[in-house]
């Protein structure tokens, strides 16, 4: 804190008046066409510009700060972008999409009123979706640059265990792989580092927050043309590379080093291009942790502009991760616990592809090319044995490969608003696994005290995924009544009724009502399909496929809200949503629903299952949000939900995503001198938890170095309710094309616990050189003579980082 004020006392007398450049496109929404002669004007001063022919604008001289920025063009309604930030580094880029106006005079001062607010003007209905713009993810509390957190000041939002240790995005109670992501347009399995296969959750973000230009959230109401999704769609949206000179940024933060670059190549062609690294390795060693967790992330966009009717985009992204362990200075039980308990992890991933946009009459067409992989690999040791000459508990080396292609035609004609297109991809997936459940264990006379369990083969497959999809959507009633309709279906080469289309059928039906300028009543259903996991679907058995079988997951949502607005920027949302799931995987080994296993370091879904699970989750989400319009801004969301999954007894029990109450804020002050203060808490309700089976733990925790649950007793139990308060403060200083900013984030100021689940562990003896037992003697096989210890974790740290953005 003291370096922040020194600095603020020393460089002023450095930096000089500047002023910075706004430069984008403005485009008609629905077809895509630039639009010419778009006032595009710098709100609270006497700057502004009209767009060229190209759809082009530029302001120049724009004094650094935080601005809002509007356009307006006749016949169409006009659009705000809220909190602005101008510096002297970058070139601010901004893409405008209008929508049009009705043709009577009454609807267009009516719609317009609206679409100069906080509303999100994205659908014909603004149920259950919301947004997040750059600057806002920047500049989140607590956040880190990692988008995975940012989004959970969202309604409806939670992580796994709520703990911060993780990313695992639970929306409205469903899984983490209920969710997927598309970037701009080409899906991204994988959004985190430290991925847990069969999940998309992990322990921190791979997306470069520089690239961000806004993204949007919807957790019900899902476009048709996005497939397997049951509890959301993330849709990330790329800005474009500088294009009048090369620039960038170098940004040190709390676990990585990242570098940005930008510029022109020629006067079509622009890219961005980056680079992190972590040095989480480094700092848990000084903290005498004994993890290593190491990571590599790039990223890239190329876009070149064909024609004036064809632009096409080339991007990639990937990680590099290693998860290693070192031995601490200081043996503790819970350091010991940590180092026979977790696997080796070493993975890498990527995505990369190529988007066309073709401009047609009345809209335009996408065609999106891919191909993304995950290579995980796992490695870990029966915890009893000491020294060179380990056996391993699990040994696995997977790869899942997918090529996609994705073609849609987007067209706009008289008020109708319609789109179909097609979808294919060939999947290909192999796993190489060990894996011992239960170690077979025998008393001294021999005799059979428990059946080995263990998981030994090998799968290659591959086939083929495919579908297809339309939507149309219209507004009558003098444009007060808004109607969307689509219809999808899903199909692959592998599953026994996979190239059923009727199977996986899926209308979904959207309704908004315009009562006045402020408010409006939303209605949605659909029906949504997820093909089982891969790790699912590959599963073996003496060489057969034991889950050929499954049937698609599928969830109908029935969803009832209204959205009011104000005020320009201000907007509240309250919403009520019932979801039922039918056709969920369930354990046969275990009898609980998939729900129910949580996600952890390592993978879930390699084991027999049948699909004939079910589910609910039910709630209601409350919504404020205000935008930046004088110095502040903020967001305040509640959310109950109840998440029930059933298993092969056909009772509902809490899922692992059960936490009840959410609440989210953040307040964020934009002060003088380019001072920037935030504050973002959060607070969960306790989340499930399963009791050990004390006598099966004692058995096995020699050869697994874990205790076993009790799933007799499944998520009877909960931890404490989560709470954290972050905050956070930023000083800029502009120099000539250079903008230093300095932020101070502390997370958990308040030094808070953050209930984790108990772990099961024998005692280790004084001089830490094994396990101390009841008789004296080496540790039995069986734990007969272990001193069994539950381990209590609900640690809570107050976290400072002191980082740096340079852009140049």
């Amino acid at each position: 804190m003291r370096l922040l004020f020194i600095l603020a006392l020393l460089l002023p007398t450095l930096t000089l008046a500047q002023t910075g450049v706004i430069t984008g496109t403005v485009r008609d929404r629905n077809t895509q066409e630039p639009l010419i002669g778009v006032s595009v004007q710098v709100a609270g001063t006497q700057l502004g510009t009209v767009s060229n022919e190209q759809g082009s604008f530029r302001i120049e001289g724009i004094p650094v700060g935080s601005y809002t920025v509007q356009s307006s063009y006749i016949g169409y309604q006009p659009q705000s972008r809220f909190n602005v930030n101008i510096t002297v580094g970058n070139v601010q880029i901004l893409n405008f999409e209008l929508a049009p106006a009705t043709s009577q005079l009454q609807q267009v001062e009516v719609v317009a009123d609206r679409r100069q607010s906080a509303a999100v003007a994205d659908l014909i209905t603004p149920l259950s979706v919301q947004s997040l713009t750059t600057e806002e993810i920047r500049s989140n509390p607590g956040g880190n640059f990692d988008i995975s957190k940012v989004v959970q000041v969202l309604p409806g939002v939670a992580t796994n265990g709520t703990s911060g240790g993780r990313n695992d995005l639970i929306i409205r109670g469903g899984a983490p792989n209920e969710n997927v992501y598309y970037l701009d347009g080409i899906e991204i399995p994988l959004i985190n580092h430290f991925s847990t296969q069969g999940s998309s959750g992990g322990a921190t973000g791979i997306l470069n927050v520089s690239f961000i230009e806004d993204l949007k959230v919807s957790s019900s109401a899902f476009d048709a043309r996005y497939d397997n999704a049951l509890a959301s769609v993330f849709e990330f949206r790329q800005r474009y590379g500088n294009p009048e000179r090369f620039s960038g940024n170098v940004r040190l933060s709390g676990s990585e080093f990242a570098t940005t670059l930008e510029g022109p190549v020629g006067a079509k062609t622009t890219y961005l291009v980056s680079v992190r690294r972590s040095y989480l390795q480094f700092l848990f060693k000084l903290l005498d942790l004994p993890i290593r967790p190491n990571y590599w992330d790039f990223q890239y966009k190329v876009d070149h502009k064909l024609n004036d009717k064809t632009s096409i985009s080339f991007i990639g992204v990937g990680a590099i991760d290693d998860f290693s362990f070192g031995v601490p200075r200081e043996s503790t039980p819970e350091n010991e616990y940590i180092l026979r308990s977790t696997p080796y992890i070493n993975q890498w991933n990527y995505t990369t592809g190529v988007a066309v946009k073709r401009l047609i009459t009345d809209g335009y067409v996408n065609l999106a090319l891919s191909r993304n992989a995950f290579d995980n690999s796992l490695d870990k040791y029966e915890a009893a044995e000491e020294g060179e000459n380990q056996a391993y508990t699990l040994k696995t080396n997977s790869r899942e490969t997918e090529n996609k292609l994705r073609l849609d035609v987007n067209k706009y004609k008289n008020g109708w608003r319609y789109a179909y297109g097609v979808s294919g991809q060939y999947a290909q997936f192999t796993n190489d696994i060990f894996s011992v459940i239960r170690k077979e264990l025998r008393d001294e006379q021999n005799n059979l005290v428990q059946p080995g369990v263990t998981l030994d083969y090998n799968t290659n497959l591959d086939f083929f995924r495919y579908g297809a999809f339309g939507q149309v959507s219209k507004s009558v009633l003098d444009n007060k009544l808004g109607l969307s309709l689509g219809l999808r279906t899903d199909m692959n080469s592998f599953t026994e009724e996979g190239h059923n289309p009727l199977k996986t059928l899926s209308p979904r039906l959207a309704i908004s009502y315009l009562l006045n300028d402020r408010w409006t009543v939303n209605a949605s259903s659909g029906i949504y399909y997820k093909l089982p996991i891969y790790t699912v679907l590959g599963y073996q058995e003496d060489g057969r496929y034991l889950n050929k079988q499954a049937d698609y997951t599928r969830s109908i949502h029935y969803v009832l809200g209204t959205e009011f607005l104000p005020r320009q920027d201000l907007r509240f949302t309250l919403e009520a949503f019932y979801k039922d799931y039918s056709n969920y995987p369930v354990s046969i080994r275990d009898g609980i629903s998939l729900a129910n296993q949580g996600g952890d370091f390592g993978a879930i879904g390699n084991e027999a299952v049948v699909t004939n699970g079910k589910g609910r989750a039910y709630g209601a989400e409350f919504y404020l949000q205000k935008k930046l319009t004088g110095t502040v801004f903020s967001v305040l969301s509640y959310t109950y939900v109840v998440s029930e999954f059933a298993g092969l007894d056909g009772r509902y029990v809490s899922s692992a995503w059960d936490y009840r109450h959410l609440v989210s804020g953040l307040v964020g002050k934009k002060l003088p001198r380019n001072w920037e203060f935030g504050a973002k808490y959060r607070y969960a309700g306790g989340a499930p938890a399963t009791p050990f089976d004390l006598e099966a733990s004692r058995r096995n925790y020699a050869s697994l170095g874990v205790g076993i649950l009790d799933y007799s007793r499944l998520n009877t139990e909960r931890l404490q309710p989560f709470s954290q308060l972050d905050v956070r403060i930023d000083k800029k200083w502009n120099f000539n094309r250079i903008t230093l900013d300095l932020f101070l984030d502390i997370a958990n100021v308040l030094g808070s616990n953050t209930p984790g689940f108990d772990r099961y562990t024998f005692q280790r003896n004084e001089s830490n050189t094994g396990f101390a037992t009841t008789d004296g003697n080496p540790l039995r096989l069986d734990g007969s003579n272990g001193i069994p210890v539950i381990l209590k974790n609900n640690d809570g740290n107050l976290v400072p980082t002191l980082g740096f953005i340079v852009e140049f």
